[in-house]
């Protein structure tokens, strides 16, 4: 005899009756919401069952709790993926599986795909912009190390041609979670100098409006953030020679 499905819970019940109530308000991001009398009104439910909805909201980003000022419709975060890739980033270290891997093919895959994009669209504005990032690079190399706010700026002027809000968001949450790993990597291989003139050849390729060799500069960055990511596989990627992996680094 087939299990019956389960029933949602109470709280769940009414998360789902906060967020219809948003929508059926036309509330946009940054709208001041009900207040918690109002919706214990509303749903005919108590302080604490609206109290813990709310809770639950906040932490998936769906509404943003100030104190002292009242709720809002929250706007689209990446935190909670954020702080879930990260601790399971850690863990994949410790126990040395390809979790931390996947997440750079994920990334890969990502910014591989938006590249040729990139190299057609990008005006000069977007270039005046990510040569900006890139001698920024270039600078702080000289000075001995390139920095991880510069790195992060390089890569958002990189994407914004795109125009497209969410996967700047998703781009920027895989950044995030790899960079926070970045301490319990082993070290970076290449010298600073060379971390910026991989930067500032995707630059010139973007500005050249050269696909292909944006494409190509793409991959070769992550040959290098790769060096440094551990894989539970001796079996290389498609696009990789064994006598070249963990020789480079981005």
């Amino acid at each position: 005899m087939p299990t019956p499905p389960k029933r949602p819970s109470r709280n769940s019940t009414v998360q789902e009756q906060i967020k219809d109530l948003i929508l059926r308000q036309g509330l946009a991001p940054g709208d001041p919401m009900p207040t918690e009398a109002e919706l214990m009104e509303h749903l005919a439910i108590s302080r604490n069952s609206v109290r813990e909805a709310l809770k639950a909201l906040q932490a998936v980003g769906i509404v943003e709790i100030r104190h002292g000022f009242g709720t809002y419709v929250g706007s689209m975060s990446f935190g909670a993926l954020v702080d879930e890739l990260s601790f399971h980033g850690r863990l994949a270290l410790a126990a040395g599986t390809a979790n931390l891997a996947d997440l750079v093919d994920v990334r890969e895959a990502l910014e591989g795909s938006l590249i040729t994009q990139v190299a057609a669209a990008a005006d000069q504005d977007d270039l005046d912009a990510l040569r900006r990032a890139a001698e920024r690079m270039r600078a702080e190399a000289a000075a001995g190390e390139v920095s991880p706010a510069a790195d992060r700026q390089f890569h958002e002027a990189l994407y914004r041609p795109v125009g497209n809000s969410l996967m700047l968001r998703l781009l920027a949450a895989f950044w995030d979670a790899y960079n926070r790993l970045s301490d319990e990597l082993p070290p970076i291989l290449e010298a600073p100098e060379e971390v910026a003139a991989r930067h500032w050849e995707l630059y010139e390729a973007v500005a050249a409006h050269d696909a292909e060799r944006a494409r190509r500069g793409i991959t070769d960055h992550f040959l290098g953030i790769r060096s440094r990511t551990p894989r539970d596989t001796a079996t290389p990627r498609p696009h990789e020679e064994p006598a070249r992996r963990g020789q480079r680094t981005g």
